[in-house]
């Protein structure tokens, strides 16, 4: 039997709202530096604009999901697109560097709610036999906007010559949806019968801000020197006191009073294990950032096409999430989190030890992703909202997409700090044996190395290269077998749920 048109294409508006949001993320990677010049800032102070982004998303998300579960689902889509879409103007027009951060922060806070509203109307809408396959479609929309946000920001970019355009287009995309959302989507919200719990609310917010900015804070070249630092061990104190804080608050909830997120979801197992999968699944996504530098430096491929290599990975991706919603259809949540932890396992260790050539790494990889990708859907969420029940789903699911944040902010830091360790004596061991090659210096970091290296000429250059590529393939290696663990991980966690019949 067919869906109604208007059903359809409610989804559709949906699905376009949360296209649009998704691609921000990677569609301002392509312009990071142009907005540095523009702004006279440093690198550093230029990622803020990617980190405060990444911490209102973190903040707004369960925030979003719990106030759409209780005042209306269509109600909060409308009014997350149209502060998505005040947060682009603003930052498109911002005319100074502090005002494009914040224009930035009230974005991330639009952004944040899309997706999760996206998922719980789905949910609250379709039978059960029909959600995996569209939340798998959903997981597969944000792993395409993932994969062609810096192709679509460089071209946006190269056609129009000014980076506000990169912002500029969410408006006639945000103007369509808050148009055609009002007459089409049929509002939908979950029972409550309490008030809301706005200091739980507080705590929770703090307790969010505590752990990402001490994430932020760790540096990823001194990465165990840095978590002694005030700066990220103060914020990590914070953020307990504050969890702390927010959990007794929730166990204690008498009255009239709907708890922020039930003190049942806070002691079940189950959601407990779920949130670190979660978290776990946010490591493997991160590993995208990656992929363009090691086909640089472990297989010679040129800096302007290492990004091709990209592909196999990012089709497995989303091919992976809309398999990923067809085997929570026929087999159940839990089974198929089995299912693509065993794939990303296989292709992440293909990857690691059996990838001697491009079109070796290009077969591992899109393994890889077919697995990582079906865990960007459907698997998650559905068991989530199967643990939670209607009533706690929304605020179950935001809960669930902070913790896969978290995992994708943490990862790079961890990756980078391996990856530099893995060249740390390079010079020394490797370099030092080499004729022609007293210029380089350690202490670099890994590009600048293989610019210099690249610079030499005759047989310094030959040999240089060759230890270089040797180095590489080891120093990767230590970041891809933490992306096999974490596969391991999921595995074992998917195949507890599934004994334990959650």
């Amino acid at each position: 039997m067919t869906e109604p048109k208007p059903k359809i294409f409610a989804l559709i508006i949906f699905i376009i709202g949360v296209f649009m949001s998704a691609l921000d993320n990677g569609i301002i990677s392509s312009a990071l530096s142009t907005i540095n010049y523009a702004f006279n800032v440093s690198e550093v102070q230029g990622t803020w604009g990617v980190t405060l982004y990444t911490l209102g998303m973190a903040i707004s998300t369960p925030i979003a999901g719990k106030l759409a579960d209780r005042y209306g689902r269509k109600k909060l889509f409308l009014i997350e697109i149209a502060i998505f879409a005040l947060g682009s103007l603003m930052v498109a027009l911002s005319a100074n560097f502090p005002m494009f951060l914040a224009a930035r922060v009230l974005q991330s806070f639009g952004g944040g709610g899309i997706f999760i509203i996206a998922s719980s109307h789905i949910i609250s809408t379709y039978p059960k036999e029909k959600q995996g396959g569209l939340l798998g479609a959903l997981g597969a929309i944000n792993g395409i906007a993932s994969v062609v946000g810096p192709n679509i920001g460089s071209l946006v970019l190269n056609v129009s010559g000014h980076w506000s355009w990169l912002f500029l287009i969410n408006l006639p995309i945000a103007v369509f949806v808050l148009i055609a959302g009002t007459m089409a989507i049929p509002e939908t919200k979950a029972a409550h019968g309490g008030n809301l719990d706005f200091k739980g609310l507080i705590f929770l917010t703090f307790g969010i801000l505590s752990f990402m900015l001490a994430i932020a804070n760790i540096q990823s070249q001194a990465f165990l020197s840095s978590l002694a630092t005030p700066q990220v061990f103060i914020f990590l104190i914070l953020g307990v006191i504050f969890f702390i804080i927010f959990s007794q608050i929730e166990k204690h909830i008498k009255g009239k009073v709907e708890p922020f997120l039930p003190y049942n979801l806070i002691r079940n197992s189950g959601f407990l294990l779920t949130l670190f999968m979660g978290l776990l699944s946010g490591t493997l996504i991160a590993i995208f950032v990656f992929i363009p530098s090691f086909v640089e430096h472990r297989y010679g491929i040129s800096a302007s096409n290492s990004g091709i290599w990209m592909s196999g990975i990012g089709l497995g991706s989303i091919i992976g999430a809309g398999v990923g919603g067809t085997l929570v259809n026929k087999f159940g949540a839990t089974k198929s989190l089995v299912i693509s932890g065993i794939l990303s396992t296989l292709g992440f260790t293909l990857i690691t030890f059996l990838s001697p050539t491009t079109t070796w790494f290009l077969v591992s990889s899109t393994l890889a992703g077919i697995g990582f990708g079906m865990l960007m859907g459907a698997p998650f969420q559905v068991l989530m909202s199967e643990i939670a029940g209607e009533k706690q789903n929304g605020v179950a699911l935001g809960t669930l997409s902070v913790s896969r944040q978290v995992g994708l902010t943490l990862a790079p830091t961890i990756y980078a700090t391996l990856v530099q360790g893995g060249f740390a004596n390079f010079v020394s061991d490797k370099l030092s044996h080499i004729s022609g090659t007293a210029g380089i210096h350690a202490g670099q970091s890994v590009e600048n190395l293989y610019v210099q290296i690249r610079h030499l000429t005759g047989t310094a250059h030959t040999q240089a290269l060759a230890a270089f590529q040797q180095t590489a393939q080891m120093a990767y290696q230590n970041m891809f077998f933490v992306s096999i663990i974490a596969s391991v991980l999921i595995l074992i966690g998917g195949f507890y749920l599934y004994k334990h019949n959650f």
